[in-house]
């Protein structure tokens, strides 16, 4: 039996075990694949953040109990054979990687942080979460990414998977990225995601978002605070019957003023406390059952002023971990 279906199988003897409190794996996925070249010749400086938010004690501020640190996949910009997906073979692979890791990590039980890297990680952390049976989706980013060929011109362009990864996740696209061993095809269904944080106004057109997945753009939570946009996505897994579900945040989620060191920085968006405060509830119900951050770039951060700032966000929102409700999936 290969490693993906050795570990499939243990998370799926395991059964959606909750984590004991304070019991914390940290997954480091270097990975810069999902993202155009910032300038011909350049990679994107995202495989870089990893290494970064552990150097500023990410491990230590989790109190995590053990560190997995996964090779670094080599970039490609031009077409891969057999793909229009800028390294879409190398996503593939990597993706497994991370599946096998996060997969190990649940059925231990521990709760997992996956450090990335862009985008396309949210791939192989659902492909994980996933093998040990139905696991929803809380997707908070300041885009929908939901490029997918139904809505745009695939032959015209390479794709790039961080601007497509929630597309690619429930179904819509190359079988090469959307067909998975253990979980099949999709990884998680339209009516188990919920959608936070998005700035984008169009309700149609590219990128818009097929019903019935949930959302709740970035004006829905800061007109109505983020308790009040928690507490309805805690409602709405309620009433999916969804006790079990992975929370992908990607920080471009953060105003550009908060946060400039990402790919694709706006505004308007959270404040780093609002965020720590979006997140906590959520991971305090029990039913979060990992998280992975993404989309720091080191590089468009030479003084290092952002890490520790990430850091201490990620250290606020997990502190809930070790509530007395932590490990509670009916709150």
């Amino acid at each position: 039996m290969g490693s993906a279906a050795a570990a499939g199988s243990q998370a799926a003897a395991a059964g959606a075990r909750a984590p004991s409190p304070g019991l914390v794996e940290v997954v480091a996925a270097p990975s810069n694949l999902g993202l155009r070249p910032p300038a011909p010749g350049r990679e994107p400086g995202a495989w870089r953040a990893p290494g970064v938010l552990l150097s500023e004690g990410l491990d230590r501020r989790l109190n995590a109990t053990r560190i997995v640190e996964l090779p670094r996949p080599s970039y490609e910009s031009r077409a891969q054979p057999g793909t229009r997906i800028r390294n879409g073979i190398t996503i593939r692979e990597h993706a497994l990687r991370l599946a096998d890791a996060v997969a190990s990590a649940l059925a231990a039980p521990r709760f997992v942080v996956v450090a990335g890297g862009d985008c396309s990680i949210l791939l192989g952390c659902l492909a994980g979460a996933r093998r040990a049976g139905r696991c929803g989706l809380l997707h908070v980013d300041g885009h929908r990414d939901f490029y997918h060929p139904g809505n745009y011109d695939a032959g015209s362009r390479l794709g790039s998977a961080a601007g497509m990864d929630l597309a690619l996740a429930t179904g819509r696209g190359e079988l090469l990225l959307t067909h998975w061993p253990v979980v099949g095809k999709p990884l998680v269904n339209d009516d188990d995601v919920i959608q936070i944080g998005d700035r984008e106004p169009a309700e149609t057109g590219p990128g818009s978002l097929d019903r019935p997945i949930a959302r709740w753009p970035v004006q829905d939570v800061l007109r109505d605070g983020t308790a009040e946009v928690a507490g309805r996505a805690l409602g709405h897994l309620r009433h999916q019957g969804l006790d079990r579900v992975w929370l992908h945040v990607d920080l471009d989620v953060l105003d550009h003023s908060e946060l400039p060191a990402v790919d694709t920085p706006g505004s308007p968006g959270l404040t780093f406390d609002q965020l720590g405060q979006l997140l906590s509830p959520l991971i305090a119900s029990g039913r979060v059952a990992g998280l992975g951050v993404t989309s720091y770039d080191p590089d468009l951060d030479p003084a290092g002023e952002y890490a520790p700032r990430i850091v201490d966000c990620l250290a606020s929102a997990l502190a809930t971990l070790a509530s007395p409700i932590a490990g509670k999936a009916n709150t």
